[in-house]
């Protein structure tokens, strides 16, 4: 099954934290990972049936597409950025 991209809005807080953690990304790695966790959060907010990406999009997108050898590393930086993550790694001991 295609999902069908459509670009949509962010909410203004939530892009500044994406921005602010894509730009603590090793160089190497950074581009890829905007474009994918980008899009991944964009199709996590349209599945909600949200009219903006928000912070749980973001986070979700980004332990959904980051492999988890870089766990470690993504949980630092979404410290960094002031990413609330705890409720999905809730959730995710809870499967």
């Amino acid at each position: 099954m295609t999902t069908t991209f459509t670009k949509m809005d962010w909410d203004p807080v939530t892009e500044a934290k994406f921005l602010t953690m894509i730009k603590s990304i090793p160089m190497f790695h950074r581009d890829i990972a905007k474009q994918v966790v980008e899009k991944k959060a964009q199709l996590n907010a349209q599945a909600r049936g949200a009219s903006c990406v928000q912070e749980q999009d973001v986070v979700d997108a980004f332990f959904s597409e980051v492999p988890k050898a870089f766990y470690s590393l993504m949980v630092r930086i979404l410290d960094g950025a002031g990413l609330d993550y705890g409720q999905h790694v809730k959730a995710q001991t809870k499967k």
